[in-house]
């Protein structure tokens, strides 16, 4: 296969042994082995043109990516777990890389200096395979095939507004009274209206609430409800700060619900990549923590730093 790949890369069966060290007479035995293999021409031979046929072309495809996990479980066996190096591409959504991950940044980049990080900011779920993303933290259902998922955490639906606004309208003490108060909402990404859910019995039907402003953007909500403008329904760990400068405050925290689970998700074929690994469980360690303060800062129980948003407890 490695042999096949060399002299598709060339078109030369010539220049293919010359790079992999080994007779002309040994590559193209090789190829015809692989050919008479698969029953399968994957090349047209010439006496001056090679070319791929149209089943060594999608052969190619699959062998290039077969070679590079062989290449990726080698390495694992040679110890290249201790130094992953290398372009790293990683796609975020745009809230929760802010408030998590580029905080946390410079604590990667001191354990592992030789990886080159390519950060995307995108609330646009993209295709990994397609745009040759290595590793993405997904905050939604998985629905495209061919992705390892690994999920570590899963998110809680509070509710809040700042202590202006509750002293100006009233705090609401059941899902019914929001229907009296200004409500901000996050725009569905495939359209239509927003939709809070809460605890039974109060489904979308019984509370026919009404949003008085709306955003497309995750972030819109929480920051104009720390403004005072209205009442926002954000994640815990996007309110978590919020609440511990006093700029929010958590109402109707008897009817928190399970949000969305959190995941890391990357290519198959990249599962067994040095790079991706690493980053894989430093964003599976940092949620942990970050869950840990979460949960002491909306109890209470611990006051954050006037920067907390740059700071995470380290190891």
């Amino acid at each position: 296969m490695k042999v096949f790949v060399r002299v598709a890369d060339h078109a030369s069966f010539a220049r293919a042994a010359d790079e992999l060290d080994i007779s002309r007479a040994a590559t193209s035995g090789h190829v015809s082995a692989l050919e008479k293999h698969l029953d399968a021409r994957l090349f047209n031979r010439t006496t001056r043109k090679v070319s791929l046929t149209a089943e060594g072309a999608e052969f190619l495809r699959r062998a290039r990516r077969i070679l590079d996990e062989l290449h990726d479980a080698e390495e694992t066996l040679r110890g290249a777990r201790l130094k992953p190096q290398g372009h790293l591409r990683v796609d975020v959504p745009v809230a929760f890389g802010r408030y998590l991950l580029l905080p946390a940044l410079p604590e990667f980049s001191r354990r592992y200096p030789a990886i080159e990080l390519d950060i995307r900011l995108n609330d646009r779920v993209v295709d990994l395979v397609a745009e040759r993303v290595d590793v993405a933290l997904r905050v939604a259902p998985i629905r495209q095939s061919g992705l390892v998922a690994r999920r570590i955490s899963q998110l809680r639906i509070v509710t809040a507004a700042s202590p202006r606004y509750l002293a100006e309208h009233g705090e609401p003490a059941t899902p019914d009274d929001l229907k009296r108060h200004r409500l901000l909402g996050l725009t569905p990404a495939n359209g239509g209206t927003p939709e809070w859910h809460f605890p039974p019995p109060y489904n979308s039907r019984r509370l026919k609430l009404h949003f008085a402003t709306t955003f497309n953007a995750i972030e819109g909500p929480i920051t104009v409800a720390a403004a005072g403008l209205g009442i926002a329904r954000p994640a815990d760990v996007l309110a978590a700060d919020y609440v511990a400068r006093g700029e929010l405050k958590l109402i109707l925290q008897d009817y928190t619900v399970p949000g969305p689970v959190m995941s890391i998700v990357y290519p198959s074929a990249g599962h067994q990549s040095a790079k991706v690994r690493v980053f894989s469980d430093f964003a599976a360690d940092l949620m942990r923590r970050w869950n840990e303060v979460v949960a002491g800062w909306l109890s209470g129980v611990m006051v954050p730093p006037k920067d907390s948003l740059l700071r995470l407890p380290r190891r």
